[in-house]
Order: C-alpha cells, then structure tokens, then sequence
C-alpha cells in the first residue's frame, strides 16, 4: 500500500469535507433524530459509495484522458461551483410578500 499516497487522500477528503453542505445535512437530520449511529452509518455508507464511484471513474478515465486534462477539468469545475456559490451569496435574498397565499 502507498502509505503518502493514503495519507494524502485522507487529509485532502477530510478537510475537504469538513463544513460542507453535506455535514451541514448530517448535523441536521442527527439534531432531529435520536438515532445518531444510524444516521453515522447511513452518511459513511453514501461517502465510501460516492468515492468508490469516484476513485473507478477517475482509474477509468485517466487511461483515456491524461491527468493533466484531469486536473485542470476538476479544477475548472470547482471554480464554476464556487463563482456560482459566490454570486448567489452575493444577491439579496426576495422578501417574502406577506399578502402572498403560498408563502405559508
């Protein structure tokens, strides 16, 4: 086993991972449930899932596409998501019309 190559995917993943939307969600559903072990094994479940998928298709493509186009695709991903990210923050949000039926 490639123990720097190990320990490298486990420090970018978890630094990746920490605040994102997807341990916002998991605070979420523990704080509403009282069942914490089944929501832990349910949210790693779909992690090792997820990375499983991503880790065949990253072995997949790379002997179709170099992994320089690899990294400046993923790069250019994520620079799309986070302008994205960036204008709606910056937007304000609409009011909610307080003579509108549908707002609750």
């Amino acid at each position: 086993m490639d123990l720097p190559l190990l320990a490298s995917t486990y420090a970018t993943v978890f630094l990746a991972e920490l605040g994102d939307k997807t341990q916002l969600a998991i605070v979420t559903i523990s704080g509403t449930s009282s069942r914490s072990g089944a929501v832990f094994a349910g949210s790693s479940l779909a992690l090792v899932l997820a990375s499983l998928l991503g880790a065949a298709a990253g072995g997949s493509l790379s002997s179709v596409i170099g992994p320089d186009v690899l990294q400046l695709a993923a790069s250019v991903g994520f620079l799309v998501i986070g302008t994205r990210l960036l204008i709606k923050a910056s937007r304000p949000e609409p009011e909610a019309d307080p003579d509108d039926a549908s707002a609750g």
